[in-house]
């Protein structure tokens, strides 16, 4: 390792750097450096990386590594503001994240960080982070010729550009209450700030094609102009994604699953980035709604979503569905990483022995458990069958309100990204 402070100009110039609080912690990350990089990297504290990026030497480097846990959480402002300046100076940033809180994760993915590795780190996934990094300048296509016109586009351009946060849900076994997350999430996030024009734009997208329930979970029709949107997307454009949309009490907007039974390959991968595409210009928050089958265009959502949340219970059976789902990611190279998983009926503050089993369950699939959702009881069901949000039937209700701190932690983070942009 190359100390930054002992800088000479004869040397190898500095590729690369680690920022952290302190690199010991993170040796993984110094093997990884070395084996990567030789001697040709630095390490840098958070209150130096600043000031390094403003000398002549840091003109060589080719990115930095973040490195963070849980005892950094407290410095959110700084590490937001060391991502910024890096974009400022066009260098290209690797997220190291260690036991890190969704929300703050997700604010700092929204910051602008180019890459996120889980620590510990994954074998040779640094190597494949920096490869990703450099991929763009390598396999740059040259422009067509003038006399060859560019392809036109698959849906006419937004005057919105929102960009909008994906989040998706899926449960690893029935009764896990996934749609239940979905429907109350998107309505508390669309029901913030109401009464402002700041109020924001939300979009809920059920992908169950066959016993999709979101409809009938906020009493909504199902058109034919799903059906019609889904086979054929490539002549969607805004108006025609917005005629297939129900609109629930004039806040949340909803596709529905179809009004007939489909196939759950009817759509490809293809179709469903799309989909996501078209909404994500569209509002500010889009919310997936997954079938607990893991299908072809899984990978798509799980791509593009910024969260991706996997709800289970304290039983055997999302134990092993767990189990075989980390499996599959992994050995399909996808990003598990993204799974924040979510407990449903979490055992009480006051039960010693659920919270321990709690953590042996966690710590036998080597996963963390993020979100605790209590029990909802009978409101949970009956608000379900009535078709209406648990805020607005059952608002003391003590899911609605772990479900309402979510909301309300993603609505600040993106609000403070907003001001900050």
């Amino acid at each position: 390792m190359t100390s930054t402070d002992a800088y000479d100009p004869d040397t190898t110039p500095i590729r690369a750097c680690t920022i952290s609080r302190d690199v010991q912690n993170f040796d993984l990350l110094i093997e990884d450096m070395e084996s990567l990089l030789g001697e040709s990297w630095g390490d840098l504290g958070f209150a130096d990386a600043i000031a390094f990026f403003n000398q002549p030497e840091a003109a060589d480097l080719e990115f930095v590594a973040l490195a963070i846990d849980a005892e950094d959480e407290s410095s959110i402002a700084v590490l937001s503001e060391l991502i910024k300046q890096a974009h400022t100076r066009k260098i290209r940033v690797i997220l190291i994240a260690d036991d890190i809180s969704p929300a703050i994760l997700h604010r700092l993915l929204r910051e602008g960080a180019d890459e996120f590795v889980p620590y510990p780190l994954p074998d040779a996934e640094l190597r494949a982070a920096v490869e990703r990094l450099r991929t763009p300048a390598q396999t740059q296509e040259p422009a067509p010729e003038p006399e060859q016109p560019a392809p036109a586009p698959a849906a006419t351009p937004s005057a919105h550009d929102r960009q909008g946060v994906l989040m998706a849900v899926q449960a690893l076994a029935g009764g896990t209450g996934a749609t239940t997350l979905a429907v109350n999430l998107a309505w508390e996030l669309a029901a913030m700030d109401s009464k402002k024009k700041t109020a924001p734009r939300v979009c809920l997208l059920d992908l169950d094609l066959q016993y999709g329930s979101v409809s009938t979970y906020l009493d909504l029709p199902r058109r034919e102009a799903v059906f019609a949107l889904l086979s054929d997307t490539e002549a969607m454009d805004d108006e025609s994604f917005s005629q297939a949309l129900m609109t629930f009490e004039d806040k949340l907007q909803v596709l529905t699953a179809p009004s007939d039974l489909l196939p759950l390959d009817f759509v490809t991968p293809e179709d469903v980035a799309r989909i996501i595409e078209v909404a994500r210009r569209n509002y500010d928050y889009v919310i997936v709604d997954m079938p607990s089958t893991v299908v072809q265009w899984t990978e798509a959502v799980l791509q593009e979503a910024q969260l991706f949340f996997s709800t289970l219970e304290l039983d055997m059976r999302s134990a092993q569905n767990t189990l075989r789902l980390k499996r599959a990611l992994k050995s399909e190279d996808l990003p598990f990483e993204k799974l924040r998983f979510v407990l449903n009926r979490a055992p009480k503050f006051t039960d010693i022995s659920g919270k321990s089993r709690v953590k042996r369950l966690a710590d036998s699939l080597e996963i963390s458990i993020e979100i605790h959702l209590p029990d909802g009881g009978k409101a949970v069901t009956q608000c379900g069958d009535h078709g209406r949000p648990l805020a607005l039937d059952a608002p003391k209700n003590p899911l609605r309100k772990e479900i309402a701190k979510l909301a309300a932690s993603l609505h600040e983070l993106g609000q403070s990204d907003a001001k900050a942009a």
